[in-house]
């Protein structure tokens, strides 16, 4: 691989693990923490979404956000030559 593709390569890396982590940390920290209250209002499997968002919802979104992951960078491998 060429540097110059190289660097594409991690620009585009990169981009996906801002774009992945903002994610989590939306659902992670501001779902569960700062508008717990208002989500509480919302019952979801017999819990309050709020309570849910900050004991399971998170970790299943960020399961969730490392299968999305392992997708987009076994396409950019592919993209690049360089998939095993």
């Amino acid at each position: 691989m060429s540097n110059r593709d190289l660097k594409k390569y991690w620009k585009t890396n990169l981009k996906y693990l801002g774009i992945l982590l903002s994610i989590w940390f939306l659902v992670s920290y501001v779902m569960g923490i700062i508008f717990v209250d208002e989500l509480n209002t919302i019952r979801f499997g017999g819990f309050k979404l709020g309570f849910w968002f900050a004991q399971q919802g998170s970790i299943y979104f960020f399961v969730l956000i490392i299968l999305v992951y392992i997708k987009l960078m076994n396409k950019l491998d592919k993209k690049y030559g360089v998939n095993e």
